[in-house]
């Protein structure tokens, strides 16, 4: 898994083939990552905790979850992952695009089930907990995929079509949690993405959310557990990062790119997060 791509906002990264729209992951936690980022894209996801203990949030509300349950993130809801305390966790993610289970322009099923369920307009509860009736279906499509016979794909979209009609019962009893902060937090992180190179100001951020400066500072901190300058120099950080290992710029160069506009304040940023100088990093990640 390309750690930085998955962990990016809205994710550009493609995680399904055209032909067949589906994909697993197997992840840890920590052992492949402390934590996966806030982000969102446009493929659906389950989470299948497979052991241990870590934390789900899903439009930013967090759940903490255990060995046995199961996530469901519909297309375009943000979510993250995280280590909780000591703990570990191993799970597997299930991705595939909505369009995978579109029949045709006039598709009753589509229009009235489907589609409001995949695209988060179906009030639903987003962790299912352990010995749910969903498990037996990842159970199967997990025996499909890996016996893959002729024709397996049939059989992992018959799960897929089953799996939906569970939750569509469970969406009776389901409450839809307000999304306008959830949208808000989508605008700014999508604008951090697209312009980290250039300077952002809180005031800025803000205005992009109609929001006064004081109310935005609280609102980012509250949803993403880090103050807004953290957050982009963070990101700033993670995107030199990647380019110190994919290109053969200078690390000033680079480092005028993600935004720094002071090398010695860069270098101290970047030895702090990844305990190794940019040109120090680059070397080892040339060795490996």
């Amino acid at each position: 898994m390309n750690r930085n791509g998955y962990a990016a906002y809205q994710e550009k990264k493609t995680h399904t083939s055209p032909e067949f729209p589906y994909n697993t992951y197997l992840c840890t936690i920590p052992l492949d990552f402390c934590a996966v980022g806030m982000h969102w894209h446009e493929e659906v996801e389950l989470i299948v905790i497979k052991k241990g203990e870590g934390a789900v949030s899903v439009d930013l509300t967090e759940y903490v979850v255990s060995a046995g349950d199961v996530v469901f993130v519909m297309s375009g809801q943000l979510h993250a992952i995280r280590q909780v305390g000591d703990s570990s966790m191993e799970y597997e993610n299930i991705l595939f695009q909505p369009e995978l289970l579109r029949s045709g322009a006039q598709d009753l099923c589509w229009e009235q089930f489907i589609a409001p369920l995949l695209y988060a307009r179906t009030p639903i509860f987003p962790v299912f907990r352990k010995n749910h009736r969903l498990l037996a279906c990842i159970q199967d499509i997990g025996k499909l995929c890996s016996e893959q016979h002729r024709g397996y794909q049939v059989a992992v979209k018959g799960e897929l079509f089953r799996i939906l009609y569970l939750l569509t019962e469970e969406s009776v009893r389901g409450t839809l949690a307000p999304r306008k902060h959830s949208d808000k937090l989508k605008i700014v992180l999508s604008h951090v993405e697209t312009h980290y190179g250039q300077m952002l100001s809180i005031e800025e951020m803000a205005a992009l959310c109609y929001y006064s400066k004081s109310y935005f500072m609280r609102f980012f901190r509250e949803s993403m557990g880090m103050s807004f300058v953290s957050y982009l120099n963070d990101f700033r950080l993670a995107q030199a990062a990647a380019q110190l290992r994919t290109t053969n710029a200078t690390i000033l160069a680079i480092a005028n790119a993600c935004g720094f506009d002071n090398l010695s304040y860069f270098n101290r940023s970047f030895k702090k997060k990844y305990g190794v100088t940019p040109g120090g990093y680059r070397k080892f990640s040339s060795a490996g």
